[in-house]
Parts: structure tokens; C-alpha cells; sequence
């Protein structure tokens, strides 16, 4: 069965023939021409997720693993807006998310019918492309053309898009075949890496002894990882990675807030660099901005094939092109110099780390505490999903072992769709997924749990301190009347939860039980896991402090 409405038929087909082979599908009547259709086609995988937000966040998981395009399709009116978060998630983080909405005619629109909003161009600042669609046979050609646009534009250029599908009533009439319909191939405009100057940029480079790279958000990938190792061993350069970076270098700082937080401003100076490159998504630590804001270097390079990011207030060359681009052309430029600037910061780092092993030895039970716990038990070739706000600046300040792989949603660093975002990347990966994630993540997106496609060897990990930890941690807070209303603190617990939504269930409370809760945690098993461990609130923060003056 195949919905008779032409216009929901050229929709099918477009997704068929570029490629579109998965669709998350909330419920509705408007759209029910395209969830017959979807529903009905053998090369179309199509998921059930009632919650709009929670929906359009596990289309991003599996968008994130896969790096193809996967399609969210829903009702009219409110729910479209529900895929806002996830959207702009996209958005700053290049995944290919395909929105697609039913909508009313406009002949309905403001007139006070009901399930109805102005949708056309309704995420017009986070958006690649809109493709308003109009019913009507006139408008057939026009119609394949903006389709077959956005979804080249959301493969080319790795984002978000909008198709906007008005169907008028009857909804539910069907015929036995789908209609093969043809779209043009729209011209976009491609990378021309004709305008970078090797040269200008080798000679720069190789007459300066202070050089730093930083590497954001990065996707896994050994031919950069590779291309890489010519920085590592040359002593001019010091490599900055974070954990989402997935770069792995015996010869790089890989707790970039370990190295500097305590530092004073002499060190600052020494540790300025004279040239800057940065690449990858957005960077965590805010020490690192701080410290470049007001240090800035001579010149910063920043590599990326989308678009330019001025992070630190100094961006004196965009070069837009991917990092394995540049990098492959680049290092047949550049030769390495003598120089004690990455000789003495890794000195440096790893009397910190020496230091960071000390004060774990007897460490009480914390928030902290149970960080070191968990990734020393994390299986290898584990793929790691890690929630915003104070857990992912926690995962921060420890060295993740190699073979795993990191993701968090940094492109709005929002807590509202971690867990949503985790369950779809499990569902795409073949190895197992284990999410670390806080209380208020946790709660806020509980509604992710209600999703019949999560897979048996998915694992949350959910360190619940009762409260919103960072606002302990951060300056500011604490010094106002208003303190409740920025920790949000609570009772709450997963447990019944987990019986609802057919977790199994382990809690914890001091470091035994967190050894004992993590003992066969990641084992096979007919369901999927919650261990919560519960640290607590009061002390959180008081063990961070201490830390970072115990390694100084």
C-alpha cells in the first residue's frame, strides 16, 4: 500500500533515490500519506518514536554514527517544533538530519483551524535549506526541484534541512504502487582548494619555535590520526587534544585544564604560541579560550570546509578545506625546528599526571571518584556517549584509552537530548554504547527511555548528586540568594524508571558498590543496563577544588 497522493509519493521517491533509508516516524494524521508510504517501502527502514524531541535527537545518534542523512517525519503544528533542539544540534555539529513536516494548505493556515502554525521556513537561522512544497499539479516540477535540492545540500554540505509537505483531507487513501518520479541534479558549488598558499603558510611556519595545535570535536579517523605524527615529534609543537577529539598521541596534552588551570602569568607567556591551529567542533574547556583570548598568537589558522570559527578573537587565516586536506598537502612544506616548547609543557604534563594518579590513591567516595571507577572498567573498542555540563568536563581531566570512541552533543552543548542522541548511536553501532551522564540530563530527557528500538547491550551510567553539580563548580552561583534555582536539587531516582521502560537496574553509593554495581555490568544480557550511582551533593565539588591544588 502506497499513499495515492502525488505529492507525498515525490517525497518517498526522492528519499529513495538519494539515499534516505532510514525515517523516525511520530505519530499523527496529517502526515499519514508519508508514514503509509515509509512505512510500506522495502528499501526504507522506518523507527516508531512517539516524542517529537526525543525522535529527532536518536534520528541525530544514528545520523552521527552512519554520517548519512536520516529523516524525522511528523504531524502539523506544535510537534514540528519539538525538533528544534535537535536541529540546531545539527546544525553546529555538521550531521545530516532530514526534517520533514506535514502541514495544512495554506488556505487553512490562520484561520483558526486546529494543529496549526505558520511552518514554512520555521527554522530559517539553524537551517541549511527549506523546502516549502505546494499541492498542486502545477507545481510538480517546481516541487521535485526543491526536494531534490535539500537533500543534496544536507549530503554535500553534512546538515539539517526542512521539507515542508501541506496535504489537504482525504489523508488515508492508498494505491498499490509507488510512481517513479526523476530529480535533477542541482549544481552546488564544490571546495576549490585552489586559493591556499603552501608556501606563504610553510614559511610562516617554519620560522617560528612556539607552535600550538588544538583539536575540538572530531570524528575517528586514522588517516588524520596518521598525518598527525609528523607535530607530535617535532619540539615546536605542542598538540592540545580533548576528549572528543578521538586523537590519540603519546607526545600531545590530552587534559588541556590539567596543564593550565593553576597556572600564573609568567607561565602563560612562555606558553603563548606564536602560530595557532585549530580545527575540529567546538572546545570544551573555557580555560583554554581564556588563555588564547588573552594571550593571542601572531597568527591562528583555522582549518574547516564549512565555515570559519573565530574562537579565540584572533583569526588571521581561514582555511577552508577538510584537516585531512590541508594536512597531506601541507606536511610536504613544513620541517621540524629545534626548540624546548614542547619538550618542557610535556615535562610539565606529566608531573601533573603523576600527581592527578597520587591523589586518586585514597581518594573518598565522589563524583570524581567515580569518573576514575568507570573508565578503568569500560570495555575496549566501547563506543562512549557522555552528557553535557559538569560530566563531560569531568571526562575532561583523565586519558581515555584509544580504542574507544567519544561523542557528546557540543554543537549547543544543550542537556536536552544526551540521552535521545545515545540511544540512536546505539542502535547504529555495531559495538556496544555506554553513556555517562548526570541527574538533570538523565531526567530531563527520560522521555528517550520510551523508544522500543534500544538495543539490548546499550548502557547508561548515571552519576546522580541530587542537583545541577556544575553550578558548585563554576563561579558565581554560590554567591547569590538564588542558588536552588541554579542546582535545581532533588529526590529523584531511575528506578522506577528502568521497571517501566524494562532496564535492568543497579545502584550504588561509596566506592565498593560502585566496583561491585560495575562487576559484569558490560556483559551480554536480555536488556539494557542502568547502574546509578549515587555521590554525594555536598562534597562534589570541594574533591575538584582540592584536586587541582594538589597537582600544582
Amino acid at each position: 500500500m502506497y499513499p495515492k497522493k502525488e505529492l507525498a509519493q515525490i517525497v518517498i521517491s526522492a528519499c529513495i533515490q538519494f539515499d534516505v533509508d532510514t525515517v523516525v516516524i511520530s505519530p499523527g494524521s496529517r502526515n499519514a500519506p508519508l508514514t503509509i508510504g515509509f512505512s510500506n517501502h522495502p528499501e526504507i527502514q522506518t523507527l516508531s518514536v512517539v516524542d517529537e524531541r526525543c525522535a529527532a535527537f536518536f534520528a541525530l545518534g544514528i545520523a552521527q554514527q552512519t554520517k548519512k542523512p536520516v529523516a524525522v517525519l511528523c504531524t502539523s503544528g506544535s510537534a514540528l517544533l519539538n525538533y528544534y533542539p535537535a536541529i540546531a544540534e545539527a546544525f553546529y555539529s555538521n550531521i545530516p538530519l532530514v526534517v520533514i513536516s506535514a502541514d495544512r494548505p495554506k488556505h487553512l493556515i490562520d484561520i483558526g483551524d486546529g494543529q496549526t502554525i505558520r511552518q514554512e521556513n520555521v527554522f530559517e537561522n539553524h537551517i541549511l535549506f527549506s523546502a516549502n512544497l505546494v499541492e498542486n499539479e502545477k507545481f510538480k516540477t517546481r516541487n521535485a526541484q526543491l526536494i531534490g535540492e535539500a537533500l543534496q545540500i544536507s549530503i554535500s554540505q553534512q546538515g539539517p534541512v526542512h521539507i515542508n509537505v501541506p496535504f489537504d483531507e482525504p489523508l488515508y487513501e492508498t494505491v498499490k504502487k509507488l510512481n517513479n518520479f526523476s530529480f535533477p541534479h542541482i549544481s552546488l558549488s564544490s571546495l576549490d582548494n585552489s586559493h591556499i598558499n603552501y608556501n606563504e603558510l610553510s614559511k610562516i611556519w617554519n620560522a617560528a619555535e612556539k607552535k600550538m595545535i588544538v583539536v575540538g570535536v572530531n570524528y575517528p579517523d586514522n588517516e588524520l590520526h596518521n598525518l598527525m605524527d609528523l607535530y607530535a615529534e617535532d619540539d615546536s609543537v605542542l598538540i592540545l587534544t580533548e576528549t572528543t577529539s578521538n586523537l590519540h598521541h603519546k607526545k600531545a596534552v590530552n587534559s588541556i585544564d590539567q596543564l593550565i588551570f593553576s597556572m600564573e602569568d609568567t607561565d602563560f607567556k612562555e606558553l603563548q604560541p606564536d602560530i595557532l591551529i585549530t580545527f575540529g567542533g567546538m572546545i570544551v574547556s573555557k580555560r583554554i579560550k581564556r588563555f588564547l583570548r588573552d594571550y593571542q598568537p601572531k597568527h591562528h589558522w583555522n582549518i574547516d570546509a564549512k565555515k570559519a570559527t573565530n574562537t579565540f578573537f584572533c583569526l588571521s587565516e581561514f582555511i577552508q578545506t577538510t584537516p585531512v586536506d590541508f594536512f597531506t598537502h601541507f606536511n610536504n612544506f613544513i620541517k621540524p625546528i629545534q626548540s624546548n616548547y614542547q619538550p618542557k609543557w610535556l615535562k610539565i604534563r606529566d608531573y601533573r599526571r603523576q600527581k592527578h594518579a597520587e591523589y586518586f590513591k585514597d581518594l573518598k567516595h565522589s563524583d570524581f571518584k567515580v569518573f576514575e571507577e568507570v573508565l578503568k572498567k569500560i570495555p575496549e573498542n566501547t563506543s562512549l556517549q557522555i552528557s553535557n555540563s559538569a560530566i563531560i568536563r569531568y571526562a575532561q581531566l583523565f586519558t581515555i584509552h584509544k580504542t574507544l570512541t567519544v561523542f557528546c552533543n557540543r554543537g549547543t552543548s544543550g542537556i536536552d537530548g544526551s540521552t535521545s542522541t545515545a540511544i540512536g548511536a546505539a542502535f547504529a553501532n555495531k559495538n556496544q554504547t555506554v553513556f555517562i551522564t548526570g541527574d538533570l540530563s538523565f531526567f530531563y530527557d527520560s522521555n528517550a527511555l520510551w523508544n522500543k528500538n534500544i538495543p539490548n547491550n546499550f548502557r547508561i551510567i548515571l552519576i546522580n548528586n541530587s542537583g545541577g553539580g556544575i553550578f558548585k563548580i563554576i563561579p558565581g552561583p554560590r554567591t547569590t540568594n538564588a542558588a536552588n534555582y541554579f542546582e535545581t536539587p532533588h529526590c529523584l531516582t531511575a528506578e522506577h524508571l528502568a521497571k517501566m521502560y524494562n532496564f535492568e537496574y543497579v545502584k550504588a553509593y561509596s566506592n565498593e558498590t560502585v566496583t561491585k554495581g560495575l562487576q559484569g555490568f558490560f556483559k551480554a544480557s536480555e536488556k539494557p543496563k542502568i547502574l546509578e550511582i549515587f555521590t554525594p551533593n555536598q562534597e562534589n565539588d570541594l574533591v575538584l577544588k582540592e584536586y587541582f591544588k594538589y597537582i600544582k
